[in-house]
């Protein structure tokens, strides 16, 4: 079928370019050795025998070894037993159940074949009965009868692998030795995926990498900015290199979904899920975990829906994502997943249980990882109809013990929001009134790297007011709230610490009735947008913390999305293809200057790439701030050279301009110059175009336009 179709598509390009293909023998048409013209397979290496499986298509098999040896008046009970087991898990074709049978002394040899409708469903009475206890002498061994063509290709002799000669790899942090210190940022537009530099300086965007059908779904920048992963029907890829975007590394599962990496770039997390062959089973989900530089499965987890269903933010199929959350910081030694009255956290040393079991927690809500330390954040709602309160607590791994616990009751919701260091917790408690009837907001903050970690309780001046959104300020001690239930609502920006007491929370100030309902730092701090977005239609105010004070109103009608830049001094807005007018992004400078824009139709994403933390010491770093002045000199003299190469290219702009209209002037100047002969010939032969020499008359003439008779009758004319 493949082959007609490629047929087609090579009979129809012939014929729009005119070509007949029966004057031509596509047999003898053979591609040199080695050359294949510039168009390079993003497959190519599927065929290679070390990284291709064959599928010999009996991956819906598996095999049953460890059944009683039973004689032939025996079978049916035996086989009603299997079946019965075996069938919970999944649908039995007609007729896909054998046990070979010895044909000596009649009796079954032992094992039988079971086949399934679908490979999933394979392997998953696999994984569900592999060691099932049937009797105390008859343990299940279950195979897929894949595995026993693979293992059969094993070799008797051992022979050591071949040595490979060492090849320096790319540098995949060149990027960052950018002459101009620019940052790069990837976008998706109609089938195009373009990787470009932010070229604030000429106001536009300077292209790095394009291509066509990049991805099949989404791309994706690592934590670090190291990769470009890329997702596709046979798995997903990652993509870097010192001047190309080179493919790196591919990680095989079919019908990916999702993927997630870990802080540090360790490990990439893939998932996906399969429709069962009965509606009534829950959808089969598939999690793997890869070693990103190594492109093999470290762990994978497998099971229904339902199994990976509690936890994370958003996902497909009813699964929340992520399934499993990183902890520990750029480390990447922790990871949990959240199952019911469970938390189960898993090290990276071995892939397994820490201890072996999971932290029991009766009824847990939600968890999450303190940025930089593994300390886990749980929330427990209430129980027993109010008589054992609701609670915070903090967890140390891997000693698993309680560092802090806070008792909240008559709670309604809760919101765990760590500060990007991890010095602070902030946790928005929604609590019932005394009626029940409706719900009032408070805050209680923890200060982390305090003793004894000290709780502050923060109530707004308006109880009632609902939170709308929250923010910390990344690496600082400040933070955002917008508030209220009307159409403008308050932002109140408070401090952890002030000059006069450094332990004791504080407001800076409310900004009163905002279209505001998103808050957006600036990695940096200091500055924060204070944007309106869905309802607002991309309102935008650029805000001074420091200062309290605005530096830019301004508006990207209708608004999807806004990031800055990893270093703080731009920030880009973007409408996405969920508005089918005005696609594209605009690129803006800190204080709220719009530098350029860019139009895309099918617009679908725009990602800054990150950058890794800076090996500069908190001192060095004070030390620049300190001597900024004598280090902006040089980059002061070219913004001062860009900005007269600017100039020169919009004088040069103009002047074509102008030498267009001069153009079109003379032109018109010709036609109407040849035209002044018929002019004087319409104007009874008066020579000049002045209208100054001529003397307006009126001139009014009569015309019968028509006449008529009527004869009136003789009675008419008596009255």
């Amino acid at each position: 079928m493949a082959d007609v179709m490629v047929m087609n598509e090579i009979e129809s390009t012939a014929l729009r370019i005119g070509v007949d293909l029966s004057t031509i023998d596509l047999d003898s048409i053979h591609l040199p050795p080695g050359d294949d013209f510039g168009i390079v397979s993003d497959d190519e290496d599927i065929f290679q025998e070390e990284n291709l499986e064959l599928d010999s298509g009996f991956g819906n098999i598996i095999v049953v070894d460890n059944l009683p040896v039973v004689p032939q008046e025996k079978f049916g009970k035996l086989e009603g037993v299997v079946r019965k087991i075996f069938s919970q898990i999944g649908a039995i074709k007609e007729d896909g159940l054998f046990m070979p049978v010895d044909s000596g002394s009649e009796k079954s040899l032992g094992y039988c074949f079971i086949e399934y409708n679908t490979p999933q469903e394979a392997e998953l009475s696999k994984e569900k009965t592999h060691g099932y206890k049937l009797d105390r002498a008859h343990v299940f061994s279950v195979n897929m009868f894949d595995d026993f063509d693979r293992l059969m290709k094993v070799p008797n002799q051992w022979a050591p692998p071949e040595t490979k000669p060492y090849t320096p790899g790319e540098n995949l942090q060149h990027w960052l030795t950018d002459v101009k210190a620019r940052d790069q940022f990837v976008i998706r537009a109609g089938s195009d995926t373009e990787v470009l530099w932010n070229d604030a300086r000429h106001l536009k965007p300077d292209p790095v990498y394009k291509r066509t059908f990049w991805t099949e779904s989404f791309v994706q920048w690592s934590p670090l900015g190291t990769y470009l992963a890329t997702v596709h029907r046979q798995g997903a890829a990652v993509w870097g290199g010192a001047m190309n975007f080179n493919r790196l590394m591919r990680y095989a599962h079919p019908q990916v979904k999702l993927i997630d990496f870990s802080p540090g770039e360790k490990y990439l997390v893939t998932y996906s899920s399969h429709e069962p062959s009965n509606p009534r089973d829950a959808n089969r989900v598939v999690i793997n975990i890869f070693d990103v530089r190594l492109g093999k499965v470290i762990r994978d987890f497998k099971g229904s829906a339902d199994d990976f269903a509690v936890g994370g933010t958003g996902g497909v199929a009813g699964v929340s994502w992520p399934v499993f959350r990183w902890g520990g910081g750029k480390d990447d030694k922790y990871f949990a997943r959240m199952g019911k009255n469970v938390i189960s956290v898993y090290e990276t040393e071995t892939f397994s249980l820490i201890d072996k079991k999971s932290l029991k927690v009766e009824n847990v809500m939600d968890f999450c990882w303190s940025p930089t330390d593994p300390i886990l954040a749980l929330f427990v709602p209430e129980m027993g109809g109010g008589n054992q309160p609701a609670r915070v607590s903090l967890v140390q791994i891997p000693s698993k013990e309680e560092l802090r616990q806070k008792n909240l009751f008559s709670v309604s919701d809760c919101k765990m929001y760590w500060q990007s260091n991890g010095d602070y917790l902030a946790v928005n408690v929604d609590r019932y009134t005394k009626t029940k009837k409706s719900t009032y907001t408070g805050f209680e903050l923890f200060r982390i790297k305090e003793r004894d970690i000290p709780i502050e309780v923060l109530e707004l001046e308006n109880k009632n007011d609902k939170i709308i959104a929250f923010a910390w300020e990344p690496k600082g001690h400040r933070f955002a709230v917008i508030h209220g239930d009307n159409p403008k609502p308050d932002i109140s920006f408070y401090t952890m610490r002030t000059a006069q007491n450094t332990g004791r929370i504080s407001k800076l100030a409310t900004l009163k009735g905002k279209q505001a309902n998103a808050l957006f730092w600036s990695p940096a701090g200091r500055y924060i947008v204070l944007a309106g977005l869905k309802g607002f239609n991309g309102q935008l105010e650029f805000y001074n913390v420091d200062e309290l004070e605005t530096m830019a109103a301004a508006e990207h009608f209708m608004a999807t999305d806004i990031e800055w830049d990893p270093t703080g001094r731009y920030v880009a807005t973007a409408v996405t293809s969920v508005h089918e007018m005005e696609n594209g992004f605009n690129i803006w400078s800190f204080n709220g200057k719009l530098l350029y824009r860019i139009l895309k139709d099918h617009f679908f994403q725009f990602l800054w790439r990150p950058r890794p933390p800076s090996f500069l010491s908190p001192e060095k770093e004070e030390e620049i701030g300190r001597n900024l002045k004598k280090y902006s000199k040089k980059y002061e003299a070219e913004d001062h050279d860009v900005s007269l190469l600017l100039s020169e290219q919009e004088r040069e702009k103009r002047r074509l301009l102008k030498e267009e209209w001069d153009k079109w002037v003379n032109q018109w100047k010709q036609l109407h110059e040849e035209e002044k002969s018929l002019r004087q010939k319409l104007r009874d032969g008066e020579d000049s175009d002045e209208e100054e020499e001529y003397e307006a008359k009126d001139i009014e003439v009569e015309e019968v336009v028509d006449v008529s008779e009527e004869i009136l009758p003789f009675e008419y004319e008596q009255e």
